[in-house]
């Protein structure tokens, strides 16, 4: 059994781009409106992987495999209740974003350049601060 923690997020990468949705824009759900990465919350006894594996499933139509994950942080006290969250980035073979089914949750989704979400003034700055960090480890 993997450690309690509220969920995990993924930044799917291929070749320079990233893989984003933007947000509903409900007031009752976090970050209304703001461009996200594929991810929420943990069900059951899933692994931060699996937990992130299944959204992007959920969210994109897409299954990564587990094997193309090349990065896992877990970020201390930063989801509900005070509970750990997962930041993971994986990297993906061309072609794979063609694949998107989009799912119920968002308004859109869109492939962007790293650049350009690092750069959005509406986007989630935690997730594009761990973009920023897994960016100086690699």
């Amino acid at each position: 059994m993997h450690p309690i923690f509220s969920g995990a997020k993924i930044a799917v990468l291929c070749d320079g781009h990233l893989l984003t949705l933007l947000r509903d824009d409900k007031p009752t759900i976090p970050w209304p409106g703001r461009w996200d990465l594929p991810g929420g919350g943990r069900e059951g006894c899933e692994t931060p992987e699996e937990c992130a594996l299944r959204e992007t499933w959920e969210e994109f139509g897409i299954r990564l495999d587990p094997q193309c994950i090349v990065w896992r942080q877990a970020y201390p006290g930063q989801g509900a209740g005070g509970l750990d969250t997962w930041f993971l980035v994986a990297t993906v073979a061309p072609g794979t974003f063609d694949q998107v089914v989009f799912g119920d949750e968002g308004q859109r989704w869109e492939v962007m350049t790293v650049e350009g979400f690092l750069g959005l003034k509406d986007g989630i700055v935690h997730l594009q601060a761990r973009l920023r960090e897994y960016l100086s480890r690699a």
